[in-house]
């Protein structure tokens, strides 16, 4: 399977650069994957849609201030994103840079932070940092947005580029499908009967990074952290379950295969895959020839889904990170 199959043209302004300016005020493009029907709605509608028999399942990772400002010994500029800490002083992290650093190089942080290379794992480093590395992030780290929104980080992207529920520190971007609930939306939805489970994937650095084989089967996904409480499993029997976005998918699809509640994935979803544990999938636009749209062409099938996004473009839809969701349903 060609990775040029996942390609589209979408025009640059419709890239969100700002959240909407209210979280639930987002629209909602529903996709009936086994009729092809797609319906126009506004997210605020979702809770009518759930009733008793629906369990729904969110992703409670807490993106933390992972992006570093950088400078080689020689003076060049460099961008860090800390994919993980791995001790209090060592990390993974995916570094931007003119060229290749070679173990022993020394990177320059704010205000005397030294982070020096050890070597290279795939495409991150592993760097040990002259401090504590969550100190150095919490003081010098700024909220990681995705290379397509072209504003520095704000006030407000510090709160909008977070989910109400997230608690468990670890991502460097945001389980986006989320960033749509607010609590007056989950506040319906129990209310409808519906289950509210939460579970944990912490979105690495991966994510930001381009497929650059031609085949589709021939790239190789990163690991990334997840764990799912064992009491969270017996509410998801005989549920209806609800994946609010990509994360929670490949997470609990991860669990059917393997039957582990905690520990790293790199499983990667495309069409052909065969699904066993989540009917709906709710997950904002992607970016094109991405693992995302793959693994959501993969769930509501590629032409449903490319009809889907020609539908939204012309519906001038908002796309990616801060744009409008989707609702594929099986």
């Amino acid at each position: 399977m060609l990775v040029s199959e996942f390609d589209y043209e979408l025009p640059g302004e419709l890239i969100a650069q700002q959240p909407a300016p209210e979280r639930a005020s987002s629209r909602l493009l529903r996709l009936d994957a086994a009729t092809g029907a797609i319906e126009d709605l506004a997210f605020a509608a979702l809770p009518s849609l759930l009733g008793p028999h629906d369990a729904v399942v969110v992703n409670d990772t807490q993106v933390v201030r992972a992006r570093l400002a950088a400078r080689k010994r020689t003076g060049g500029k460099i961008e860090v994103f800390v994919e993980r800490p791995l001790a209090d002083r060592e990390a993974l992290a995916l570094i931007r840079a003119s060229h290749p650093l070679q173990a022993g190089a020394e990177i320059l942080l704010g205000d005397g932070v030294i982070a020096t290379v050890l070597g290279r794992q795939e495409d991150l480093y592993r760097l040990r940092f002259s401090q504590d590395v969550a100190a150095v992030l919490e003081r010098l780290g700024a909220v990681p947005l995705p290379p397509y929104i072209r504003h520095e980080p704000s006030a407000r992207d510090a709160e909008r580029y977070q989910t109400v529920y997230a608690a468990n520190p670890g991502a460097v971007a945001a389980p986006t499908a989320g960033l749509h609930f607010d609590d007056a939306v989950l506040k319906k939805i129990r209310s409808r009967g519906a289950e509210i489970v939460k579970i944990t994937l912490h979105v690495g650095a991966g994510t930001f990074q381009p497929v650059r084989t031609e085949q589709v089967e021939d790239h190789r996904m990163h690991k990334e952290r997840y764990a799912i409480p064992p009491d969270a499993v017996a509410v998801l029997e005989n549920k209806k379950i609800l994946a609010v976005g990509t994360t929670v998918l490949r997470t609990l699809e991860a669990h059917a295969l393997t039957g582990a509640l905690a520990g790293e994935t790199a499983l990667f979803i495309y069409p052909g895959f065969q699904f066993m544990a989540v009917d709906r999938l709710l997950t904002n636009f992607h970016l094109p020839k991405s693992t995302l749209l793959m693994l959501a062409c993969a769930f509501g099938g590629k032409e449903n889904v490319l009809r889907a996004y020609r539908h939204a473009i012309e519906k001038r839809y908002r796309f990616f990170s801060y744009g409008d969701a989707m609702l594929i349903e099986r």
